[in-house]
């Protein structure tokens, strides 16, 4: 974007693992100006000095700070809350836990349900030994039982783990002095599934955020850096990133949304597909169905943690084979398919290589192809192809995420920070071609790309200024 000659008024930091980065914006008559961004190695020993060293990069380019600037940050050094779900039937505890753990910084390690014999679920506990459990199961006034042997668990195993206690409320008193008796640490919160028909997930993820907050608190170095913050609720990145685009999607009380669209986030380690469809917000709660057969709330996300461009590059191949990748190549290099592995392999054992030539970058790219491919097809709906009599389902009837109409895909990560619009666009839009029953979108859609890397930006900065980051985002992307 073009940079504007005007103080910077506004720094958002990213601490992450590797880099830490900061973008410099300048808020103006309730607009938002891009200036500048600027990153350095996270100096974890002091996270300041990392940041002091990303704000000169950005000051290098000839952006000027005001005297009196805000400071925001997201953060993922720290981490993921490492989480294991308890709950009573399979699917409803898969589905709440991945909802709960969205934007609150939290890594769902195990799903475990009341189908599990006692013996295997305190085998999980003990070799995760999770930073957060989340106590679920029985709607309210359903199952206690489930719950309550569940907590006994917990109390047998003096773990370190926090409780999020969001069973049956009528189960939460019995369970509440339990933990008091044991001495285990836990925050009580209403069900996350109060009937069959409604997840209730807000509190629950507030809950499982303030533990996120008190882990990078504890986190070496980070204390200090917190304290110069305009506001120490630091959120999580991959949730920051969520925030902008439902944000985009949404809209605000004075501006309407752009609509429904998805999010591609490939980064190292896993492939994120998250989706935002406001219009199902309209939708009674009979219309949207039992909760366990589909996904039509208006954010939904799903996590590919086997699918990475870097730490679990050989997850790629291994998913679609060796064969695939080299199909997705956007030239005929002549890799074979041992070349292929051994790239993957290398790219693992590797984190930091950087593709050294032009055959590599289109293996690299036809990587992030196949992953990308593969998740969507997994976060998608489809057509059923058999008949269910017991569930109510003909052949052809469209189930779970309907994408169809979606008609924008923001796309973030590395490699689209580091591709022209060309290259990006041919890595997305080939996953679109052939939806075979996938509920994926009819038309092709457009391809945003965060070129700029500022979506994160925009995610912390909505929750402040709402209207002006989305005005911000709809300019951004084009929408």
């Amino acid at each position: 974007m073009e940079v504007v000659e005007m103080q910077a008024n506004i720094l958002v930091y990213d601490v992450g693992s590797t880099y830490t980065k900061a973008a410099a914006f300048a808020l103006k008559d309730r607009r938002f100006t891009f200036l500048g961004r600027g990153q350095s190695p996270t100096t974890l020993h002091d996270v300041m000095e990392g940041a002091r060293r990303a704000e000169a990069a950005i000051q290098a380019q000839g952006v000027q700070f005001a005297a009196e600037m805000k400071r925001y940050s997201s953060c993922s050094a720290a981490g993921g809350l490492r989480m294991v779900a308890l709950g009573y039937m399979p699917r409803v505890t898969a589905k709440a836990a991945k909802e709960v753990a969205m934007t609150a910084g939290a890594r769902v390690m195990q799903v475990v349900s009341a189908e599990e014999p006692l013996s295997f679920r305190r085998e999980v506990l003990m070799e995760i030994n999770p930073d957060i459990i989340l106590l679920s199961g029985g709607t309210d006034g359903g199952d206690e039982g489930c719950a309550l042997e569940n907590a006994e668990m917990i109390c047998e195993l003096h773990g370190k783990a926090t409780v999020i206690v969001a069973c049956n409320k009528y189960a939460q008193r019995a369970v509440a002095e339990l933990f008091d008796k044991a001495g285990v640490a836990y925050v009580r919160v209403p069900n996350i599934m109060p009937t069959i028909h409604e997840l209730n997930i807000k509190p629950a993820r507030e809950a499982i955020h303030e533990q996120f907050i008190r882990q990078i608190t504890r986190a070496r170095g980070l204390v200090e850096f917190r304290a110069g913050l305009s506001d120490q609720a630091v959120v999580p990145t991959p949730g920051a990133v969520l925030l902008a685009s439902e944000l985009l999607a949404k809209g605000t009380y004075e501006q309407e949304g752009a609509g429904s669209l998805i999010l591609v986030d490939i980064g190292g380690a896993t492939t994120d597909i998250h989706s935002a469809l406001p219009e199902l917000e309209k939708l009674s709660i009979e219309e949207r169905g039992l909760i366990i057969n589909n996904e039509k709330q208006f954010s939904y996300r799903t996590v590919e943690g086997n699918l990475g461009l870097r730490v679990s590059a050989t997850g790629i191949p291994e998913a679609v084979g060796p064969n695939a990748v080299i199909r997705a190549m956007d030239g005929d290099y002549g890799v074979t398919p041992d070349e292929a592995l051994r790239f993957a392999q290398h790219l693992e054992d590797h984190p930091d290589y950087i593709p050294a030539d032009e055959r590599e970058k289109s293996l690299e790219r036809a990587m992030a192809t196949c992953a990308i491919n593969t998740a969507l097809r997994r976060h998608a709906g489809h057509y059923a192809d058999t008949a269910d009599p017991v569930m109510g389902i003909m052949a052809g009837t469209a189930i779970g995420r309907d994408l169809r109409r979606v008609e924008r895909v923001l796309c973030v990560g590395g490699i689209f920070v580091h591709s022209d619009k060309q290259a990006a666009e041919e890595m997305v839009l080939r996953c679109f071609e052939d939806p075979g029953i996938s509920l994926l979108p009819q038309e092709k859609p457009q391809i945003v790309q965060d070129r700029d890397y500022i979506l994160y930006a925009m995610g912390v900065l909505g929750k402040y200024y709402p209207d002006a980051a989305f005005s911000f985002l709809k300019e951004y992307t084009g929408s």
